[in-house]
């Protein structure tokens, strides 16, 4: 059997307003320098070790080929530019995004992998030795994290048993449901299972995080319960309240950023695309406290905006 490799592409049914991390560049320009956030998770099934390496954009991820590779406090100034111009202005976001809550790695890949769809899957090429051959596939992961693929004329690599047949194929039709050719004779469920997972925050990025860690702790690791309406709250706030969205992002930062376009929003927080000074930055945005549903996320995001409002008037 030949490694194959799964590369996770669009998240569920994305809307154009809302793309968000997983088709994105994630990069914060400082100074002309581009700091990328990658996720790598080494899995397998029956066959050799896959890669599988998520690199966050718009709400889709790609995955490549290769070898087994505090919440912030809500009291704040009113923002202001910064004495020292955009070098004092970077440190005090730098300082800023050092302590604002978020996901822990592994529930941040255990989430993308939850709400992404599409992927690529490659067998190593035959004419080209070392590189792979890819074909598109869509896939769900199952309640553990596995992702479940259906793919055509593949029974060389790893099928699914006829005991797990049942309860794989319902895990995949609950994220495709109009995938009908999935009982067509020459399609099987292929189900992959991890053997390790690394994550690689990225160069220049350390306060993000990094390690490996085994299928136990990716299996325990819970999907944020809120990443589920993150489509239709950043789709909302990005039509219909751009500009609170940027007092939000300056109250919190204390940074008077030219623009914030809301990327996505977790229980602990929102991420946004802000400009500043000619440069284009990912910044992370602390709730207060944790959300506990949908309507506590209004609730928090109302919260943020009238103590933003209160400090600039204050600043007035």
């Amino acid at each position: 059997m030949r490694p194959f490799l799964l590369t996770p592409g669009a998240r569920a049914a994305p809307s154009p307003s809302t793309l968000s991390r997983l088709l994105l560049p994630l990069h914060l320009q400082i100074n002309g320098r581009r700091n990328h956030l990658r996720r790598h998770v080494h899995a397998s099934s029956a066959s050799p070790p896959l890669l599988i390496n998520p690199r966050l954009r718009n709400r889709r991820a790609r995955f490549f080929a290769g070898a087994a590779s505090s919440s912030s406090s809500s009291q704040m100034a009113a923002p202001a530019d910064a004495p020292g111009g955009s070098a004092d202005a970077f440190e005090v976001i730098r300082a800023h995004q050092a302590k604002a809550a978020r996901l822990s790695p592994v529930e941040e890949i255990r989430t993308i992998m939850d709400r992404s769809v599409r992927g690529v899957l490659a067998t190593h090429s035959q004419e080209h030795a070392g590189y792979p051959s890819g074909s598109m596939v869509d896939f769900a992961c199952d309640q553990d994290g596995s992702p479940i693929l259906a793919v055509s004329s593949l029974a060389v690599h790893s099928k699914v048993s006829d005991e797990q047949k049942d309860s794989v194929r319902s895990a995949y039709l609950r994220r495709h449901p109009d995938a009908f050719w999935v009982d067509f004779g020459d399609f099987s469920f292929l189900h992959i299972k991890p053997k390790a997972v690394r994550y690689v925050s990225g160069v220049a990025t350390a306060l993000l995080g990094s390690g490996e860690f085994s299928p136990t702790e990716y299996k325990e690791a819970k999907v944020d319960p809120i990443s589920q309406f993150s489509t239709p709250i950043t789709s909302h706030m990005n039509k219909d309240h751009a500009d609170d969205t940027k007092l939000i992002v300056q109250h919190s930062t204390t940074v008077k950023v030219d623009f914030a376009y809301m990327l996505d929003v977790d229980s602990l927080g929102f991420n946004v695309k802000a400009g500043y000074d000619g440069s284009v930055l990912k910044l992370r945005i602390p709730f207060p406290r944790q959300a506990q549903d949908r309507k506590d996320v209004k609730t928090l995001i109302v919260e943020m905006l009238q103590a933003a409002k209160a400090a600039s008037s204050h600043a007035d």
